[in-house]
């Protein structure tokens, strides 16, 4: 028996129950189109595409590829050439710049540019002289013979060099050959490895052009110079199918140190710093050890007696001391395992300006059997450097007054007179002195002695007055580090243009 009021709720909820079943029945799902539909209709588009035969190619089309292609490799062609040409503008007004504004200590400069050139050289992508598509300052053959010269018995093709100091460890020399130099001077070269004077140790006066160092001869040592340089030779030797032996005999067809026809590498040696400069022995001994390892891969060995930045190293200077370490220097490089043994230099101070003291290095270079002078280096002295109405920043002033040796353009004049000094000394009384230490020894070479000249050279026409003083070659450091890697084609251009004008006034 039901309630009443189940009969209320069946009654209640059956209508509504009954009136939406027959509604949700009649729903239809909308229709979509399906996506397989549109695809394949697509589909047979592209196939109906596809059996159509594409026009053919015009003469646009087909040439644009070469085209593009044409004017790619140009531009490449053109920007390799460019930027690998010494005459390039921008080795000489762009990239010293650069170098001084990121690189504000000048021993990280130096290092970086080494680097740098080292790994272009390796690429094939360094600056180097060329004289293949001849600019204004290209030279004909004419010309590039002007400025060949005889020097040690060999013909170089130019009077210009680069003094030691750029690159200290022997680790560019064929990459400063190729920017036009006939002479490269690498080191100073220690027996032993020594790390120099603490930095900062170089310092820049851009007003000037100039620079103060205080390196103190940094080395990686002898043993690690000759391996670099036999290197090389090994590598000369491969390149050309010949044995090492054959290359040091000089049967390459270039000298055997510069392995370039027309050229000369010298290989600057020092003593160590820990070596006591009173003991004539042991500073004898640091030389030759230089000259044992470094003489096989040298045209030219260059004693340095002159460093202001070693302690007592100027005092080596003295006729005596100078005698008895050129004499054993000398010795050991006559007895160099080779066809044409290295020639002997010595490189003198141009603080050593008083006529005894000149007098006594050239007493020694006589008595010794030396073959020539280097004539300049750093400086110590800070008189008369600075031109009048020339004003420095304090951070210049500062720079000048730091402790080290000075290099810069105000150093020619001083060049300029101690190599006309010394070729009128080399060239006289002491030519034919038998007078001298009996352990030093009598001069073999009877003929005259060779003078290369350092220190504030920067330009053609001062190259050509260090030539007619009496030097053989004019050499650059400074010069290089302010106007960049086109400085050496530069110089050897004016040195033609003022040829070329002096001929026609003739």
């Amino acid at each position: 028996m039901s309630s009443p009021y189940f009969q209320a709720a069946r009654s209640f909820s059956s209508p509504l129950t009954y009136s939406i079943r027959p509604r949700l029945r009649t729903i239809r799902p909308r229709k979509v189109p399906r996506r397989h539909e549109s695809a394949s209709s697509t589909s047979k588009a592209s196939e109906a595409s596809a059996s159509t035969p594409p026009p053919p190619p015009t003469g646009l089309s087909l040439l644009r590829p070469i085209l593009y292609t044409s004017l790619a490799a140009l531009v490449g062609t053109g920007a390799y050439l460019y930027a690998t040409d010494t005459r390039a503008a921008i080795h000489r007004f762009i990239v010293p710049r650069l170098l001084r504004v990121f690189l504000q200590d000048a021993e990280d400069a130096h290092d970086f540019g080494t680097q740098v050139l080292k790994a272009l050289y390796l690429l094939n992508l360094h600056p180097r002289e060329r004289t293949l598509f001849p600019l204004s300052s290209g030279a004909t053959d004419d010309e590039a013979a002007a400025l060949s010269i005889s020097v040690h018995d060999s013909r170089l093709a130019n009077p210009i060099g680069i003094s030691a100091g750029l690159d200290k460890h022997a680790d560019i020399p064929d990459a400063l050959f190729a920017l036009g130099a006939a002479v490269v001077e690498v080191g100073g070269c220690t027996p032993l490895p020594q790390g120099g004077n603490p930095r900062p140790r170089v310092f820049r006066i851009p007003t000037l052009d100039a620079m103060i160092n205080r390196y103190g001869l940094n080395s990686k040592g002898a043993d690690v110079m000759a391996i670099q340089l036999r290197n090389r030779v090994r590598k000369f030797a491969r390149d050309n199918g010949l044995t090492e032996d054959e290359v040091l005999n000089g049967e390459g067809g270039a000298p055997p140190g510069a392995l370039h026809p027309g050229r000369m590498l010298c290989v600057q040696i020092a003593k160590n710093k820990d070596t006591d400069e009173k003991d004539l022995l042991a500073v004898a001994r640091d030389y030759v050890y230089c000259v044992k390892r470094l003489a096989p891969y040298a045209d030219v060995l260059v004693v340095n007696v002159s460093s202001p930045n070693t302690p007592g190293l100027r005092d080596l200077q003295a006729v005596g001391p100078l005698s008895r370490i050129l004499a054993a220097v000398v010795e050991e490089a006559r007895a160099t395992d080779r066809k044409t043994k290295p020639k002997v230099m010595v490189k003198v101070s141009p603080d050593e300006d008083e006529d005894t003291q000149m007098e006594g290095i050239v007493q020694a270079v006589w008595m010794s059997g030396v073959d020539g002078v280097i004539v300049g280096n750093t400086t110590k002295k800070r008189s008369g450097l600075v031109p009048s109405g020339v004003q420095l920043t304090p951070k210049e002033k500062q720079a000048l007054g730091e402790t080290g040796g000075y290099s810069g353009p105000q150093m020619f004049g001083k060049t300029l007179d101690l190599v006309g000094r010394y070729r009128k000394m080399l060239d006289g009384v002491y030519k034919h002195s038998d007078e001298g230490d009996p352990k030093a020894g009598k001069s073999a070479d009877p003929g005259q002695k060779v003078i290369f000249a350092t220190g504030g050279i920067t330009t053609g026409d001062q190259a050509l007055r260090i030539l007619q003083a009496g030097a053989s070659v004019a050499m650059v450091y400074t010069g290089l580090v302010y106007g960049g890697s086109g400085t050496v084609t530069r110089m050897k251009s004016e040195m033609r243009q003022k040829l070329s004008e002096g001929k026609k006034k003739e």
